[in-house]
């Protein structure tokens, strides 16, 4: 454990390096994983989601602020408003508000029929939906990043079939080329080798460019930096046998876990609250208030207080009330239709997975194509010995790629549509 400590530190460091060397770094697809959880950036972001729907949330629970006017005002006094040399308005302290009359007022809006708790509500359902959101951002990412890891992982293993290939055609022709020049062969079979051998060379570097396109990919999950090469230590896992899983529970298992599924479900509870919300709309908020009159009526200091709310006469809310209602319908549907839609999927990529899997269990368990490396060794003994013709040979390194490439391409596609599966259920399938 403490290794795997260490060696999780010193990856996530190279976020830091700036020098430009090609670093390896060799992973497993655990340790790939974890680094992905750490560091990569649209899960870092999506979650950031969720603090911003918490602060909805706080928002929602705050009441208005009261709000306070003065008005009345009268900036300047003449000599009428005067008697004689005598203040008709006294000032309040010192000179303040001498021979100045006005008013101040304080009110406050108080909402009714429980609109702050209802919005609360609605709030606490959108968290939910944030929450669902970064779920389904976190699964397609994932599955796209194991996916990667599938690839890197067979176009290694393809890499190193060629160059077996290639070390066993470069020995070849060196040998050739010694026995061309002492006459002892047409140089139309050291043509045949040379070609053969470019031809490989062609389509080691056509393997490495597609292996760069998956590096790219996969360092832009993990968030590292351009000059780390990353080299994916191969742990062969066990593969599921399809037999041994259930078709019904893996629907069960898609309706609970997926989170397009939860959240499309959510949306209809949101539009719920939002249907309650416009309900309560209907009926009018009330604003209280206090003032103090200064002079402006029959008393000088005048206290009073006061209640205003609207008359729900022409405008009952009755449109938003009607489009909440609509939303709400519709998000039924649209949950049915999501929930249909992912039933299909899981039946679909269960299909699949059984076709990969019975394609892999029938290419892994020939027993000549365990034996192709030991008679890639034999062959090449043999055309030098002259035992056998160079077709021969260049017939049997086509078959010696073409069966590796077979081998290693149902593995991969046994793993990706695992993957696959995983990906439609919403869950790991254990």
């Amino acid at each position: 454990m403490k290794k795997y400590l260490l060696l999780l530190l010193s990856i996530f460091s190279l976020t830091n390096i700036k020098a430009q060397e090609p670093q390896v770094l060799q992973l497993s697809a655990e340790q790939v994983e974890a680094l992905f959880l750490k560091q990569n950036l649209q899960l870092i972001a999506e979650h950031l989601n969720i603090d911003i729907a918490d602060a909805a949330i706080v928002q929602a629970k705050l009441w208005d602020n009261p709000e306070i006017s003065v008005g009345q005002i009268n900036l300047w006094s003449t000599d009428r408003q005067r008697e004689g040399e005598k203040e008709a308005i006294p000032p309040l302290f010192g000179s303040f508000a001498r021979n100045t009359q006005f008013s101040v007022e304080l009110s406050q809006l108080i909402q009714t029929a429980g609109k702050r708790g209802k919005l609360v509500k609605q709030e606490k359902i959108s968290k939910e939906i944030a929450i669902q959101e970064f779920e389904e951002v976190f699964r397609g990412l994932k599955v796209e990043l194991r996916k990667s890891i599938n690839e890197i992982v067979y176009l290694q293993a393809y890499q190193k079939v060629l160059a077996q290939q290639e070390e066993s055609l470069g020995q070849l022709t060196i040998a050739y080329q010694k026995q061309v020049a002492q006459g002892n062969i047409a140089k139309s079979e050291l043509l045949r080798l040379q070609s053969a051998l470019l031809e490989l060379e062609n389509e080691a570097n056509d393997t490495q460019i597609d292996l760069n396109e998956q590096q790219k990919g996969l360092k832009t999950l993990l968030n590292v930096p351009p000059s780390v090469v990353i080299e994916i230590i191969d742990n062969t896992k066990t593969v599921q046998d399809p037999t041994n899983l259930s078709l019904a529970e893996l629907l069960a298992m898609a309706s609970e876990y997926r989170p397009d599924v939860k959240a499309s479900r959510l949306q209809t509870q949101y539009h719920e609250k939002s249907l309650a919300y416009e309900k309560a709309q209907r009926i009018p908020d009330i604003t209280v208030n206090a003032n103090y009159d200064r002079y402006g009526g029959v008393w000088k200091d005048f206290v009073g207080f006061g209640v205003s709310f609207d008359i729900p006469f022409f405008n009952r809310n009755q449109g938003n009330i009607k489009a909440a209602r609509i939303n709400r319908d519709q998000s039924i549907h649209l949950a049915e239709l999501q929930q249909n839609q992912a039933q299909h999927e899981v039946a679909e990529a269960f299909g699949n997975y059984a076709l990969a899997y019975r394609f892999y269990k029938r290419v892994s368990e020939n027993s000549l194509l365990s034996e192709l490396d030991g008679m890639l060794t034999i062959y090449t003994k043999n055309l030098l010995n002259k035992n056998i013709s160079m077709l021969e040979y260049i017939d049997f390194m086509d078959s010696y790629k073409t069966n590796k490439e077979t081998l290693l391409s149902a593995r991969k596609k046994v793993d990706t549509q695992f993957e696959e599966l995983q990906y439609t259920v919403g869950s790991e399938i254990k």
